[in-house]
């Protein structure tokens, strides 16, 4: 019998520690202080700008392992690791981890758009072949293009934007180049400013640093239970004497 009045009670306090664990320790009524929210806003913002500022400085000097999203993804795991040490609850860590790997894989094309942007240089291209990509899962297929510059020499890259059902070979096409040669051409299509490059990314970013903010506000307990109507145990009765 002791052992199952043990079990019972110890059970509270192991969901109470589960669900700090999953969720964080927070114990608090009411809006965070601002403090606690400023503090997530500073670390998803930090984790974003390292994130989209190491993928736009690996395209603009050519550094491939930047320019891939890679130092996106270590900055990433840095985020995943101070929120483990500020003890957040763990399903809030996976969910900024999402969104944190997300950006960084969707960074690197708007990376190169920026770059494009900033020092493109835009020029006719003969179109030499096209061949229809398979549809996606909406049904909307790409064209690609295979085209050569002005003086003949073809391009390593085939061209997608610009590039429609109606193409046919010797059309032209306007083209955009890294004067630099450190980002692949791309169809001069849309064109829009070194900003507009970016703005895709911004659904990315709000969510990345909104998850920061729940994560840490939760990560931190305000007020510590009140266990002063329990009766101590290892308190000894006291004796009354005549």
């Amino acid at each position: 019998m002791p052992r199952v009045q043990h079990s019972t009670t110890a059970e509270p306090h192991l969901m109470e520690r589960l669900r700090s664990m999953v969720w964080g320790p927070a114990e608090f009524v009411g809006a965070p202080p601002l403090r606690l929210a400023a503090k997530g806003i500073l670390a998803g913002c930090v984790a974003a700008v390292a994130i989209i500022g190491s993928t736009v400085a690996g395209a603009w000097y050519g550094i491939t392992g930047l320019a891939v999203g890679e130092g996106g993804l270590v900055c990433a795991a840095l985020l995943a690791l101070y929120l483990c040490g500020v003890r957040a609850g763990r399903a809030l860590v996976g969910a900024v981890v999402v969104l944190a790997v997300g950006l960084a894989l969707q960074t690197p094309q708007a990376a190169a758009g920026f770059v494009l942007a900033e020092r493109g240089r835009a020029e006719s291209v003969v179109v030499v072949s096209v061949e229809g990509a398979s549809a996606d899962a909406r049904g909307g297929g790409r064209y690609l293009c295979s085209v050569i510059d002005r003086d003949g020499v073809p391009m390593k890259v085939r061209i997608w934007r610009g590039c429609e059902q109606t193409t046919r070979p010797g059309d032209v096409i306007a083209v955009v180049h890294d004067v630099e040669g450190r980002v692949p051409p791309r169809g001069a299509e849309g064109g829009g400013s070194a900003l507009d490059a970016l703005s895709g990314l911004g659904g990315w970013l709000a969510g990345l640093v909104s998850a920061c903010v729940v994560a840490v506000v939760r990560s931190c307990r305000l007020s510590a239970p009140d266990r002063g109507h329990r009766p101590s145990l290892l308190t000894p009765p006291t004796s009354t004497h005549p």
